[in-house]
């Protein structure tokens, strides 16, 4: 019975392939767009991800590996949105903006990172690593590097490569060189093709205003090499063979190889799941099922769980961008109005600054790129896309076990491991948390970076630093994944430490060259 199960999915998505090889997408080589339908798909962009990410808020990671059953919807309201949108999926793109703002599109990847290094707002995961790379002299692209972070698998760059989009209307190819100098900010490998692929999709809305058009079109950038087209294309063929009911494709999913964490901390051996190729699963789940349909689309992205505020904003953008600003139905815009003249925290910009920026910069790539401005009419040079080159993050890299420390840095001795890698992260709320802060607030630590002295098997590999101040930590201790493979050991001394403050341990993850069989 098996068998034939197996045989009838292989004989339907046989004849899937069949009809797309005869179906293939006519592609332009101009499309005219007046300026006013170009700052209109914009504003839509920007309204749609405001609109999804405050949407999904109240949902964020509180459904890990399960999804969300019938949620009682809420209408955003003008007071919900100003007090919900100021989040790293909108300020992490008006930063960047900044940055074009004021030294234009030619801007480097230095300018992006030192901007992004040094703003005020918090960050998390990939972006928070970057940030304690860049601060500690690791400029990109090894920022994003996987052999300098635990993260380069993570969303970040998926959930904030609107903007790159955005600034190349129809330009595929601005797009992509942009998102090379700021994604590697932060990414590597699937997680930097993720937020191209983000990236691609704005472009494309400019072009095409059919989602499964969009959705293919813009995976024809990514090497089919990588587990990220994988991924992909496994979403859309489950599509295809699940049209009417989006719960079967999402319990499919789970069943994929590719949609267990295999390298940051948080995710190994457990349900929190903050990789991009899963996560950008759910934003093709929502698009794909969705129909076409603003609300629809957010709700399902949204419905799939883990980062359920990030996906369904990446789907109500892309949504936005494609029907324009001004047919989002009224009861969600009329709230996005309310807020989109208040300048966003940490930057000097607005949601229309941000607009207006990314409006100037995709006529000037527009241009660039082969097309012209004739009076209110803009012609777009339609470019294919160009498949990028293949990055592949912790190759033969693979979690072993997890191993749970319940001393204090002060009080462990050696940890005692077997494998060809290592990643010890401190307590994730013991460390000087937001509460311990405030009661040592005044005591002359603000400023205090603990100096962590490591060495492996008796020899010393590295001092990390570990700020008292939450803005320029690292999650992780510290890691090394290309040890040779044997029998290891680890020792940390604190090398200035102070009486009252202590570190206190929460795990190590070991890592092997060959994945639990």
């Amino acid at each position: 019975m098996k068998i034939l199960k197996l045989n009838l999915l292989s004989a339907m998505l046989f004849f899937v392939f069949a009809a797309n090889a005869q179906d293939k997408t006519k592609i332009p080589k101009e499309v005219k767009i007046s300026k006013t339908e170009l700052m209109d798909k914009i504003k839509g962009g920007w309204a749609g991800q405001v609109i999804g990410v405050c949407y999904g808020l109240p949902t964020e990671f509180k459904y890990r590996k399960q999804m969300i059953p019938n949620w009682e919807k809420h209408e955003l309201t003008g007071e919900y949105l100003k007090k919900h949108f100021n989040n790293d999926d909108i300020y992490m793109d008006a930063i960047f903006l900044e940055v074009i703002g004021r030294l234009g599109l030619e801007a480097s990847a230095d300018s992006f990172a030192m901007a992004f290094a040094h703003a005020g707002f918090g960050l998390q995961g990939a972006n928070l690593a970057a940030r304690y790379n860049i601060l500690n002299g690791i400029m990109p692209p090894e920022s994003g590097h996987w052999k300098n972070t635990m993260h380069s698998d993570d969303i970040d760059f998926q959930i904030e490569a609107d903007f790159a989009g955005l600034t190349s209307a129809g330009v595929l190819d601005a797009a992509v060189k942009i998102s090379d100098k700021v994604g590697h900010i932060m990414n590597y490998g699937d997680g930097w093709y993720s937020g191209v692929y983000v990236a691609a999709m704005y472009s494309l809305t400019f072009i095409y205003d059919d989602v499964n058009t969009i959705v293919n079109e813009a995976l024809r950038l990514v090497p089919q090499e990588s587990k990220f087209h994988k991924a992909m294309t496994d979403v859309i063929n489950l599509h295809k063979v699940y049209p009417d009911d989006w719960t079967k494709t999402w319990q499919a999913i789970e069943n994929c190889e590719w949609s267990s964490v295999q390298h940051n901390p948080g995710g190994v051996f457990a349900p929190f799941n903050i990789d991009a190729n899963l996560n950008m699963a759910y934003v093709l789940v929502g698009l794909l099922y969705g129909e076409g349909d603003f609300f629809k689309s957010m709700d399902i992205s949204m419905r799939c769980g883990q980062d359920s505020d990030c996906n369904p904003s990446t789907v109500g953008g892309i949504l936005g961008a494609i029907m324009g600003y001004d047919k989002i139905p009224a009861k969600w815009l009329n709230s996005y109005k309310e807020i989109e003249d208040v300048t966003l925290n940490y930057t000097s910009v607005s949601l229309n600054d941000c607009s207006d920026i990314c409006y100037k910069s995709s006529i000037e790539n527009i241009v660039k790129y082969g097309g012209r401005v004739e009076g209110d009419k803009i012609i777009i040079k339609y470019h294919e896309p160009e498949t990028l080159p293949l990055e592949v993050a912790y190759p033969g890299i693979y979690p072993k076990e997890v191993l749970m420390i319940k001393e204090t840095i002060m009080e462990l001795d050696v940890i005692e491991f077997t494998g060809t890698g290592i990643v010890i992260r401190p307590s994730h709320n013991g460390v000087w948390d937001n509460n311990y802060r405030t009661k040592m607030k005044g005591k002359g630590y603000e400023d205090y970076v603990a100096e962590i002295e490591v060495s492996i098997d008796g020899e010393i590999v590295a001092v990390q630093r570990l700020p008292f101040n939450w803005h320029g930590r690292a999650k992780e201790l510290y890691y090394n994944l290309e040890l040779p493979k044997g029998n290891h050991t680890l020792e940390l001394n604190w090398i200035n430490p102070v009486d009252e403050l202590d570190v206190p341990l929460g795990k190590c993850i070991v890592f092997s060259d060959e994945p639990i069989k």
